[in-house]
């Protein structure tokens, strides 16, 4: 498992490393990785100011847990799962965490 756990983390991090440096338009505005190998956190922040108006929040967050790719938090327009598919994460090992247990089932994505 140790073996697909890395695969999926270099996934993870060049998918997060290509949308941070794809939004990141905005001089006031910047993506912050955060990237917790040890504990399989993977998180793009954006933080900054757009006029007087703060700007601070999670864009997406993802966790391995258990071998599989947890979405905690998705603020693409089209869902990140879709880009860990075309990487290569087949769909039983993505978990739409950010869905209720029940309405996972109804996916095509992992329960759990």
């Amino acid at each position: 498992m140790d073996a697909l756990n890395i695969k999926y983390r270099q996934i993870i991090e060049q998918i997060l490393q290509d949308y941070a440096t794809f939004i990141n338009t905005e001089e006031e505005v910047q993506q912050c990785l955060v990237l917790d190998r040890e504990r399989d956190r993977y998180l793009l922040v954006e933080t900054g100011w757009d006029g007087h108006r703060r700007i601070y929040g999670t864009f997406i967050h993802l966790d391995i847990i258990n071998g599989k790719v947890w979405i905690q938090h998705d603020g693409t327009e089209d869902g990140i799962a879709y880009e860990l598919e075309n990487a290569g994460i087949p769909k039983d090992h993505i978990v739409l965490a950010f869905k209720s247990p029940a309405r996972r089932q109804l996916t095509d994505y992992a329960v759990f």
